[in-house]
């Protein structure tokens, strides 16, 4: 055995033999003749909401962030996104009308339960916009709860700066990323 690899002439042919049967594998693997279009999201397949659901469901920010995605809600969403002003937790009037048609809807849709994202734009400290971002989601569950719906029908979480809607360093696009967010999610058992 130890002949045969000190060989030179002998592991040579080896070599190009697991090349002649690797390489085409690989070549067949890389080329398609045919090109997927790039997807922007595709639901989980825990999903179990019908198809129509589906279709209006926004993605968490960490699926977005998994898939690469700017984290958006989606325009058919049924669970509208709520804007803050800068550096501020206050809900502002339309926000306070966003959150209440929410509400209906979260009334309307007793089983539903939401994750509450708060977002936050790109000035200032991770640690500090994380911390803003839990208090802007915390904002907005309180006010679902004062119009009767459930605190353990919802999640909050933050992301702080680190899951955008919108990736420019212009005052317009921070207007955007200073949001709360919020998500259907479906629960996955564990065992």
């Amino acid at each position: 055995m130890k002949k045969l690899f000190c060989n030179g002439s002998m592991y040579r042919k080896l070599s190009i033999v697991y090349l002649l049967l690797v390489f085409p594998i690989f070549l067949s693997a890389c080329s398609s003749s045919e090109s997927k279009p790039a997807a922007t999201f595709s639901p989980s397949p825990f999903d179990s909401a019908s198809r129509d659901t589906v279709t209006t469901r926004s993605p968490s920010a960490m699926e977005a962030l998994s898939r690469g995605l700017a984290a958006i809600t989606p325009p058919g969403a049924v669970l509208k996104d709520i804007y803050f002003e800068f550096d501020s937790t206050n809900l502002l009037p339309d926000a306070k009308e966003i959150l209440t048609k929410n509400a209906e809807w979260m009334k309307a849709n007793p089983s539903a339960r939401v994750e509450v994202e708060g977002h936050c734009d790109d000035i200032g400290a991770a640690e500090y916009n994380l911390a803003l971002g839990a208090k802007r989601a915390e904002a907005a569950k309180d006010f679902l709860v004062s119009q009767g719906i459930s605190a353990d029908r919802l999640v909050t979480i933050s992301y702080g700066k680190e899951a955008p809607a919108c990736f420019e360093l212009t005052e317009e696009c921070r207007v955007k990323n200073r949001r709360g967010r919020f998500v259907m999610f479906t629960e996955v058992p564990t065992s």
